[in-house]
């Protein structure tokens, strides 16, 4: 036993700093028991292929030989070979032998000869096997043997080992640099892959201006010419291949046609090994509307210009015909929009008949259920399907997100057997209502497994496709959508850490601790930027005044903004560019963009409350809004301008949902600096309000003057311990102040100080220093702040401070109220239940705050109300709303649409004690293609990254209770449960969790 622990501890020892990412890795870099070299003691292995075999694999082949040559500075040679020519030259050699099954002659005759298995991948798409083989050819001892059952199967698995042998797909897109490794070994196990999850695995370049295409102007062309041309094409297809894609929709922006910008990029996207397709609203190969501008013969109308546009069509099947290719049917309107009204679906039936009879047309034969096909069920076009338009049963229906990575349908049972399957159209980028959203990453991973997996589970798995926009800054997120859909085996809920982890490892070749703290680092950003998308942030989206939220947010941003800077100065100099490009522009660019905001939403509070540093805040959002300008030069100017333009999207001062024509600055206030306030020098601001004393504003009481003094209130279960009131400059004459109280339990720090033109505010932060010395209930004291000015009559401004002391029941365990509410993080149950082998399981890092929780496994299972299982929550409360008895329970969950059709809605149930339960159906009927009505504008569930829904419960009087959610539905995503006993104030992300005891 002892043996066998050592020889697994051996194994892994030698498996150390192997840089795959989800794959069973058969590379090491130590000699091992039958380890077989690809470089030792610098002489490397030669590589041996066939010259029948395919023209992408010769490529794939070549680029193999250099990633060796990239890891070890040693370079292999690359040899044409057969089985019958002269192995004397091997024979002290242990070579490496590629080949496509059924295709490479020398592999075809090593298998016949050694007798070698190869049912494990024969038959089978794109799946490889890499084994060592004894007496493989007349003279040869031992060869490790790569086979492919495909074209793509061949070419996966020499990208494959390259990058276990330490060479990043990104290594030109990111440029990563290489991790240099003396010498390579292969195991005695050696790799392989079955057949991937999805079929076709695929990009979608998008909205592509004003970067990619300017910098792929600037890059491949002399200024003048198309810029997406084969240069810049066969750069993209080799990172494809790399990352395990095999399907492209090129970019379509400003009269961009991939077949007309360069009549090679057809050819060359099959001669890599690429299958071609044209996005949803591009039927049958063509670059539509752009290419029908200019090729076609009359309207984009198929009710009276049906021949001339069938005619289009037959010439884009026919330049298609020799290349691997995936067609788009239907129509869409030109330019990406819905037909007209008059359209219906038995003209659109008529459309794809036609389009059927075009492909049996060019491809001499009458079945085309072997060409590849889809129609894409995007916005009305869904409405098409579900008011009854059908298609033949090998076309692959393309179900699509709702543009914000919320998909709206998944197969339903009875669609599973179609032959042509379902899919999947998804986003990480967007134009469109409400806001576009292009400049950043904003996609949380774990929000992109958790709808993927649906369709996985689903049975959406014939072609996945998404759209990436520029494609930079979306590398990691790209990386993994393609390589869930590859293998999804692979990646569950609670591994997605392990991803980022292994993906940081690879890229920066550093630590795994520092590996786990980038992992953080990308954990925090892609949420911060994905519970609002910097495009719909606005300066008073976090509240500016309750629950610290926006200081929060600031401290939070700032935090991590430091923690990425200081692994960024800690790594290698050829390192920095990469980590620039994949995290650190990020982070800063973001948290500098919150500073903006924020700064510019106490800005102009602080004006209304005649505070002289509204005008340092005018400053400080001037100041950020210039450095977003040297953030994005940072960018662009990396390695001598390499990716200049990559970053010129605009992306402050929205008006509307296009993208604004250029930055523009937040508005900010200033005060007259040299005039005093007229209520004196001093301004008293505390906590959760807009208003200031002394003197009048509109936000101390209902007449706005005349008001009496502030009052805060502090609980003992607050889960923010004290409260603070500013003491701020009214103008530009310097004053002291001090903060006295004649309560002893009440601590003021600082109880004094000074405040001046140059240090405008100070804050006060007032505690109870010990809640034992307090009588329960209420407990007031008076604090009163004195200002004495050169000149001036002292001034005096009273604070009513209540504490409020509160006690449990005895033996209570659970979540107890504080100022007003009992808020929960949804992971956080007391208890919960499992039914039919499934539970309410927390999805970690999903969502606005903390992760969210979700009945798993996933299966097509509903349960009755009462009959699912459980989530149990227990709480004490001490109020209730108005003194009624009642209280609301707002449940946070992650947006969804109804995917399982409105005939079996999302849903789920909420219940008090043994109250009946409630069942909660979050959203209403969707019209066909449309969306709800609450989803979309500027703060809809999507734009909030959030749906809330609002229960209201009686007789819940105060003490100890228990709220239970019930599952109902699969998919529901439930993130934070806040119980409002009548103190819950506004605010974006809701209170911070309650105290637990």
């Amino acid at each position: 036993m002892l043996r066998g622990l050592a020889l697994i501890l051996s194994s892994l020892a030698l498996l150390q700093g192997v840089l795959a990412i989800g794959q069973d890795t058969c590379v090491t870099f130590k000699s091992g028991s039958g380890t077989l070299p690809v470089v030792n003691n610098r002489k490397a292995s030669p590589i041996l292929i066939s010259a029948d075999d395919w023209a992408g694999v010769q490529l794939a082949a070549s680029d193999f030989a250099a990633d060796i040559e990239r890891v070890t500075s040693v370079k292999p040679s690359l040899t044409n070979f057969t089985a019958s020519a002269s192995t004397s030259h091997l024979k002290s050699t242990t070579p490496i032998i590629v080949g496509t099954l059924g295709k490479s002659s020398l592999i075809d005759g090593i298998v016949n000869s050694t007798k070698l298995d190869v049912s494990s991948i024969q038959g089978k798409w794109e799946a490889f096997l890499g084994q060592i083989v004894n007496n493989p050819l007349p003279g040869v001892d031992r060869a490790y043997v790569i086979i492919g059952a495909d074209k793509r199967g061949t070419i996966y698995a020499l990208y494959d080992h390259s990058e276990q042998f330490g060479v990043s797909p990104w290594y030109w897109w990111a440029d990563v640099p290489t991790t240099k490794q003396s010498n390579i070994f292969i195991t005695p196990a050696g790799c392989s892959h079955g057949s991937p999850t999805v079929k076709y695995r695929g990009i979608f370049l998008n909205d592509e201006q004003p970067a990619l295409q300017s910098w792929a102007q600037e890059k491949f062309t002399n200024g003048t010419g198309a810029p997406f041309n084969r240069f810049f094409y066969t750069k993209l297809f080799e990172l494809l291949l790399r990352l395990k894609g095999n399907y492209l929709w090129p970019g379509i922006i400003r009269i961009r046609m991939f077949a007309v910008d360069d009549p090679q990029n057809q050819f060359l996207a099959d001669f890599y090994g690429v299958a071609m397709g044209t996005s949803h609203q591009e039927p049958m190969m063509r670059s539509t509307p752009n290419e029908f501008s200019i090729f076609g013969v009359g309207t984009w109308d198929y009710t009276t210009n049906s021949d001339n546009i069938n005619n289009y069509w037959k010439q884009g099947a026919e330049r298609a015909k020799p290349y691997e290719s995936v067609y788009t049917l239907g129509m869409r309107g030109f330019g990406d929009l819905p037909l007209s009204e008059e359209t219906n679906i038995a003209l659109l039936e008529g459309v794809i008949a036609n389009q059927t009879l075009i492909l049996q047309d060019v491809y001499g034969t009458q079945d085309v259920s072997g060409i590849p096909q889809i129609w894409t069920l995007y916005k009305e076009v869904e409405g098409y399907y579900e008011d009854g338009l059908r298609v033949p049963d090998y076309v692959t229906l393309l179900w699509a997100d709702d543009n914000w990575g919320n998909i709206r349908r998944f197969p339903v049972p009875s669609e599973r057997s179609r032959s042509g399957g379902a899919g999947v159209y998804y986003h990480f980028d967007y134009v469109g209502d409400p806001r576009d959203y292009k400049w950043i990453t904003t996609t949380q991973i774990e929000k992109v497994h958790q709808q993927m997996s649906i369709a996985v589970q689903r049975q959406a798995t014939n072609l996945w496709i998404v759209n990436v926009g520029d494609l930079k800054p979306y590398e990691r997120e790209t990386e993994f959508f393609l390589s869930y859909g590859w293998n999804a085996s692979r990646w569950t809920h609670d591994n997605l850490d392990t991803f980022v982890s292994s993906w940081a490892q690879r890229e920066f070749d550093i630590s795994k601790q520092d590996a786990d703290l980038v992992t953080n680092i990308v954990g925090n950003l892609t949420r911060w930027n994905a519970r609002r998308k910097p495009e719909l942030l606005n300066s008073t989206t976090f509240s500016l005044i309750n629950y610290r939220e926006a200081e929060t947010v600031l401290s939070n941003w700032a935090a991590l903004e430091a923690a990425s800077t200081s692994l960024y100065n800690r790594l290698p100099s050829g390192t920095k560019p990469a980590f620039y490009q994949l995290i650190q522009h990020a982070v800063i660019a973001s948290a500098n963009m919150a500073k903006i905001l924020i700064y510019a939403g106490q800005n102009n509070m602080r004006a209304s409350q005649a505070r002289l540093s509204t005008n340092n805040l005018a400053d400080s959002v001037e100041e950020f809004f210039e450095k977003d300008f040297d953030f994005e030069t940072q960018y662009n100017t990396l390695l001598n301008g390499k990716w200049n333009h990559m970053m010129d999207q605009t992306h402050l001062g929205y008006y509307y949902w296009q993208q604004p024509m250029t930055n523009t600055m937040p508005p900010v206030n200033r005060v007259q600096k040299r005039k005093n306030a007229l209520a004196g020098v001093m301004r008293i601001v505390p906590e959760n309000t807009l208003g200031a004393w002394p003197g009048d504003n509109s936000n101390q009481c209902a007449q706005g003057y005349n008001c009496p003094p502030p009052t805060v209130v502090l609980d003992n279960f607050s889960p923010i311990s004290n409260r603070y009131i500013d003491v701020g400059a009214g103008g530009p004459i310097p004053f002291t102040f001090t903060a006295t109280t004649k309560s002893s339990w009440l601590k003021l720090s600082p109880a004094s100080g000074s405040v001046s033109p140059s240090s405008p505010e100070t804050r006060v932060f007032a505690s109870v220093s010990d809640w034992s010395q307090l009588k329960e209930g209420t407990n007031t004291a008076t604090i009163t702040f004195v200002a004495k000015a050169k000149g001036q009559p002292d001034l005096s401004v009273n604070v009513i401070f209540n504490a409020v002391k509160n006690t449990p029941a005895a033996g209570f365990k659970g979540f107890v109220e504080g100022t007003g509410v009992v808020s929960i993080e949804a992971a956080h149950a007391s208890r919960k239940t499992t039914v039919d082998g499934i539970t309410w399981t927390e999805m970690p890092r999903l969502g606005r705050t903390l992760s969210g929780i979700s009945p798993l496994p996933l299966s097509d299972k509903n349960f009755g109300v009462g009959a699912g299982p459980t989530l149990e929550y227990d709480f004490y409360n001490f109020n209730t709303l108005q003194g009624q008895g009642n209280v609301t329970v707002h449940i946070h969950i992650t947006p969804a649409l109804n995917a399982n059709t409105d005939q079996n809605p999302l849903a789920f149930t909420v219940g008090i004690d043994n109250q009946a339960p409630v069942k909660v159906v979050p959203i209403g009927p969707q019209p066909p293609g449309g969306l709800p009505a609450s989803w979309g504008g500027p703060d809809g569930y999507v734009a909030n990254s959030i749906i809330t829904t609002r229960t209201t419960f009686n007789g819940v009087n105060p003490g100890a209770h228990t709220l239970k959610i019930g599952a109902l539905e699969p998919a529901v995503v439930i993130q934070k449960i806040v119980i409002n006993t009548g103190g819950l104030l506004p605010s974006y992300l809701g209170p911070p969790e309650s105290i637990r005891v």
